[in-house]
């Protein structure tokens, strides 16, 4: 096996960054496959439990919304639930500026490039720009030859602020490996390799590439997720992938490093099977305990004869953590009245928390909080 060429010098731009596919040799490998079977098993699991679902909004805007949340604070981009439910609840996130502004973007991402890819569309050069610019805001494409863009070393150690790797840069070069990205991620037949291995080696390439001036780690993670779904391993952009990276940041820059700087995939492989195995097991609990925490509540409601139409209530209270009367009204369940006096019956029950913030009235399900939070 020849090894894998490593960039050299960190500071100047890796021009000789490999082409995919990468030697096989790299990944055949008794833990790399041991992994590759925990972490399919988990997602199949996952992916069964979430068809089973009847209120798919359920996952769409919970469950999505978290992993905007942690995609970001990877970033160093932070709000608390509060705000960002908050924001989400009212829908008018362009209006926004800040930290929830940014997370707000990056759920869009996420639902646009699911949009996007339905039917026979395969992944293209006009996806990873559209991810690009909704989740950075930026107008512009693939970055000139001219930017210099540079990797630099986190904390506060002796080579904080150095360059820790400068991707490829020149007239051409970006274009060239991202189409050959783009043709190893849509052929299946010329390189047939189990999608998530694909997956994992199609984001370090990406990542690699850094095709775009800003909101490169963003739109990488956001590719995962639709790699997932255009493959039919999930049918909704729903894993909470990026938890497991915030939570193993240092890991997560280490291993991607050492491809470069070792030519070390292994641990990379490893690394993104085993975020796969754990958060597709802790995305699949979250789903139980929401819907053991739905039923309970639908079950205290019916137990309130008052309250009519108690099924559609409680979807729509499992839909989103913040729930307001015009949620309500204008689905049609309820008048304005009545859909004030039923919200404010559950906030006496304990089920609902009432909060007035600027003035308005804001109803968090205290349940779908906790969970989501946990």
């Amino acid at each position: 096996m020849m090894p894998y060429p490593i960039n050299s010098d960190r500071n100047k731009p890796w021009n000789n960054l490999p082409l995919l596919p990468i030697d096989k040799d790299l990944y055949e490998d008794i833990q790399v496959f041991a992994q590759l079977g925990n972490a399919k098993a988990a997602l199949g699991r996952l992916q069964g439990r979430s068809i089973a679902i009847p209120n798919q909004g359920l996952l769409i805007n919970s469950i999505s919304l978290q992993e905007a949340k942690a995609s970001n604070a990877i970033e160093n981009i932070f709000t608390t639930d509060d705000e960002l439910y908050k924001a989400y609840s009212e829908q008018q996130h362009k209006q926004l500026e800040g930290p929830a502004k940014e997370i707000l973007n990056y759920r869009e991402a996420l639902w646009l490039g699911y949009e996007y890819l339905q039917g026979d569309q395969s992944f293209d050069e006009a996806y990873f720009i559209k991810m690009y610019r909704t989740v950075s805001q930026f107008n512009d494409g693939i970055r000139p030859a001219v930017a210099q863009i540079y990797i630099k070393e986190g904390g506060s150690g002796p080579n904080a602020g150095k360059a820790s790797y400068t991707p490829p840069r020149g007239p051409g070069i970006l274009e060239e490996k991202l189409a050959n990205l783009i043709d190893f991620l849509n052929d299946d037949q010329q390189y047939q390799l189990d999608p998530l291995l694909k997956m994992a080696i199609g984001h370090y390439q990406f990542e690699a590439i850094h095709p775009f001036r800003d909101g490169n780690g963003r739109t990488g993670r956001i590719f995962n997720i639709h790699y997932l779904t255009k493959k039919g391993l999930l049918d909704y952009p729903i894993l909470f992938l990026s938890r497991y990276i915030m939570d193993n940041k240092e890991d997560y820059y280490a291993t991607l490093s050492g491809i470069a700087q070792k030519g070390n995939w292994k641990n990379w492989l490893l690394f993104m099977l085993k975020a796969v195995e754990i958060t597709a097991n802790l995305t699949y609990n979250k789903i139980n305990d929401i819907i053991s925490a739905k039923d309970a509540i639908l079950e205290a409601i019916v137990a309130q004869n008052n309250i009519s139409r108690p099924e559609s209530l409680v979807s729509t209270l499992f839909t989103e953590p913040f729930t307001r009367v015009k949620h309500l009204t204008e689905r049609g369940l309820y008048a304005e009245n009545t859909a004030r006096k039923y919200l404010d019956e559950l906030s006496v029950m304990g089920i609902l928390e009432k909060r007035m913030i600027q003035g308005n009235s804001y109803y968090l399900n205290l349940e779908l909080y906790r969970i989501l939070s946990e």
